[in-house]
């Protein structure tokens, strides 16, 4: 079923895209280097615990770290090759975090992987388990454990299994090849969910600059199947969660919330895929599809690299730069992370890498505020950006929640818009950690 009305939401902005520098590049595999760097915390929650030793021979596909806890997820080798110990490695964050040092010996041996070619037997616990067990988390970014977003409080109340097809970040286009080049393991995934909770309806959200995605699921979803394909306007942030969840269904999410509180789950196209990829096949996840792109790149593609890989190499793949790069950014420019090394292991939740030759943001000062209004104009959570960021900036905290802060989705839509050039998503965003710290002290 196909429903054409592009649904969308308010506010919003359109920032250049730059997806023709590598939509059209079919997804190829990246070949790993001599060293992988396993980062324990690639997700929401505590860090998976390592169960491996210097020495140790490891498969590709053999678990290295297991959960440490509910809201936690393993670890899988990507390599065969011998374990050199724990290090620490800098995370697109910035932050130094401990890896899992595997020497790569080129064989590229693989665990035996049990497959489910009648899945649709297992019960929701058994596949709830898989999920578990493959290490799946949210690859969109957000890195939240799979299994624990299938596991609401009461099934019963998911209405709606929504697959974000939107992928609404400028530069992008690992989803639209996935989208392009796996559709039945896509599809193949949401049926695996909707069999998870047989009371929900499927829908595929595409934005609708992707009309041959489109087209192509349109063609292969069934009247039977239960699931309809959704076109959405072309607007950023459109792929963000609650925006994602209003455009499609008209329901309300707050950041007090889960969108499972609304009746609904939302998973990325490569999320769906990995669901499909450990129920039918058994696999783990190992490996994700990567963007390496922007107009400093010598030749912008579409890898699927597997975790572990340093970017540094990953960009030599793609040719190296072809101009002095300006900016390097983990993700894409909207709500990607700058860079200043390129030693960062690719983790699950690594979906480009970003070399401009401009960098827009540093070459333009910060003036004070004109009280133009257009930060509000965009907000999608339709809150008031400037005085927010002021607050944020004196540390006035109860103000900060009293105008509503912690609704901020930190899309950046009302740094994009500023006359001013004022960073205040980075002010909000500030503030928010700190009182959501305070939240988990108390």
């Amino acid at each position: 079923m196909f429903q054409k009305k592009r649904n969308t939401f308010h506010g919003g902005v359109h920032p250049y895209e730059g997806k023709e520098l590598s939509k059209d590049k079919p997804i190829v595999k990246a070949q790993p280097g001599n060293l992988l760097y396993y980062a324990v915390s690639q997700h929401i929650g505590a860090p998976a615990v390592p169960i491996v030793q210097k020495g140790d021979h490891v498969k590709a596909g053999q678990k290295i770290a297991e959960a440490g806890g509910f809201v936690s997820a393993p670890v899988y080798a990507s390599v065969s090759g011998t374990v050199k110990g724990i290090e620490k490695k800098v995370s697109a964050a910035g932050s130094p975090v401990d890896c899992i040092v595997v020497e790569n010996d080129g064989l590229y041996e693989k665990e035996t992987f049990e497959e489910c070619p009648h899945w649709e037997k297992l019960d929701a616990d058994t596949i709830r388990n898989k999920i578990k067990e493959a290490g799946i988390v949210g690859m969109g970014g957000a890195g939240f454990p799979t299994h624990v977003k299938v596991s609401p409080k009461d099934p019963s109340a998911i209405d709606y299994i929504l697959v974000n097809g939107a992928e609404c970040e400028p530069y992008l286009t690992s989803d639209y090849r996935r989208m392009l080049e796996d559709p039945e393991k896509v599809i193949g995934g949401l049926k695996i969910m909707l069999h998870m909770f047989p009371k929900a309806k499927g829908i595929i959200c595409i934005e609708d600059n992707k009309p041959d995605c489109i087209a192509k699921f349109c063609e292969l979803v069934l009247p039977g199947d239960n699931i309809e394909v959704l076109e959405l306007k072309t607007k950023y942030p459109q792929g963000a969660e609650r925006m994602l969840i209003y455009a499609a269904t008209g329901r309300k999410v707050n950041s007090s919330m889960l969108p499972a509180d609304a009746g609904c789950i939302v998973d990325n196209i490569d999320t769906v895929t990995a669901i499909y990829q450990a129920v039918r096949f058994g696999e783990p996840l190992m490996s994700r599809i990567v963007t390496v792109t922007g107009d400093a790149v010598q030749n912008p593609c579409n890898f699927e690299v597997p975790v572990g890989m340093l970017l540094s190499e990953l960009l030599e793949q793609a040719g190296g730069l072809k101009n002095e790069a300006s900016k390097i950014i983990c993700g894409g420019p909207m709500m990607g992370k700058a860079l200043f090394t390129m030693e960062v292991p690719v983790t699950k939740t690594t979906s480009a890498l970003t070399c401009l030759t401009e960098d827009e943001v540093s070459a333009l000062a910060p003036s004070a505020c004109i009280n133009c209004g257009r930060c509000v104009s965009v907000c999608p959570g339709q809150i008031l950006p400037a005085r927010l960021s002021v607050f944020a900036e004196h540390g006035e905290e109860e103000k900060f929640l009293k105008y509503g802060g912690m609704e901020c989705c930190e899309c950046g839509c009302c740094s994009f818009i500023c006359p001013a050039r004022r960073p205040l998503t980075q002010e909000i965003s500030s503030m928010r950690k700190v009182l959501l710290a305070k939240r988990k002290k108390k």
